[in-house]
């Protein structure tokens, strides 16, 4: 179940819930909501266990308050969080516990991972129809709600270019939400002006323009975009390799075997990334990965040297080298 429909359907808690997805301002909600509507304020303290995932690596403790009576309350409730660091062997002494939760407790287990993808199988998989599960990836549908509940919230207006701009990003929720809350201090609408030239969450969009222009093989767009840059800011190198060096990595990963995973900020590139990582390859991914960061750090080090137009040269080499990667 999506993050927004749990938050207006309001459907029934039972034994197990997992809260599941990449956003972790999603999940604190989630977990807000659920213990909102499981335990009132004045019995909360004494029927709510929280756990973090090393406290709950010795599954006694957690067995322990699952089995403990509810104190003038209708249930307890036990909640372990960061599951995804877990290793393998509590993870499984932890799952056996899910499956048996008894009468008058409920289970919650926020578990940041994708319901598909490398690395462990997420609790929201292996509980299926047997737990409340709750989702907490954003698609544009969602940020968008997020960042219309945000301004609300902060009694602040922004154009619509604002709200589509960031409805579309890949950015974390939680650095939109600082954004939104640093730019509201203004007190005046929030523009497209303003959001681009503040907000970490949109960092140098221009930028990741131009590194989708190189990994597509869009040479001379690539080379336009980042002239511009350089025009307006003598220093643009740092970025726009930064941004390049993101998703030379993230073509990489989607270039594995298996087809790779991208998490957070980085899931919205694979719908540029994903139909180019075939023909690309693993090899070649890698290599202009390094390529990259090995510009990056040349820059950084001084290495480039200090005069602007060094760097721009050097930003130009690597784009024509880079030119023929999806081709």
């Amino acid at each position: 179940m999506k993050f927004y429909d749990f938050v207006d359907k309001q459907p029934p808690i039972g034994k197990l819930v997992v809260v599941e997805g990449a956003q972790r301002v999603l999940a604190e909600r989630a977990l807000e909501i659920l213990l909102d509507r499981l335990l009132p304020a004045e019995v909360r303290d004494l029927n709510l266990a929280r756990f973090s995932a090393d406290d709950a690596g010795e599954p006694a403790p957690v067995a322990e308050a699952l089995a403990a009576m509810p104190f003038l309350a209708d249930r307890r409730v036990v909640v372990v969080t960061e599951t995804q660091t877990m290793r393998a062997a509590p993870r499984r002494e932890l799952w056996e516990l899910a499956q048996n939760v008894p009468d008058g407790s409920t289970l919650v287990l926020v578990d940041l991972l994708p319901a598909r993808g490398k690395g462990p199988q997420s609790f929201g998989v292996l509980a299926g129809r047997a737990a409340l599960r709750i989702d907490t990836s954003a698609n544009a549908e969602t940020r968008a709600r997020f960042v219309a509940e945000t301004l609300e919230r902060l009694n602040a207006k922004a154009d619509p270019r604002v709200v589509d701009e960031l409805a579309y990003s890949d950015a974390e929720l939680s650095a939109v939400r600082n954004d939104l809350e640093k730019l509201a201090l203004g007190g005046k609408k929030i523009t497209l002006k303003d959001l681009e030239r503040e907000t970490l969450a949109l960092p140098d969009p221009k930028a990741y323009k131009f590194a989708d222009a190189v990994v597509e093989g869009k040479t001379r767009v690539a080379m336009s975009i980042a002239h511009e840059l350089f025009e307006g800011d003598r220093g643009a190198g740092v970025a726009l390799l930064s941004a390049l060096a993101t998703a030379c990595k993230n073509l990489w990963e989607l270039a594995r075997p298996g087809g790779g995973q991208l998490f957070g900020r980085d899931v919205w590139s694979g719908r540029v990334l994903r139909p180019l990582a075939p023909r690309v390859g693993e090899r070649r991914a890698r290599i202009a990965y390094e390529r990259v960061v090995r510009g990056l750090e040349a820059i950084v080090t001084g290495r480039a040297g200090n005069d602007p137009d060094d760097h721009r040269t050097l930003v130009d080499r690597i784009t024509i080298e880079l030119s023929r990667l999806a081709r």
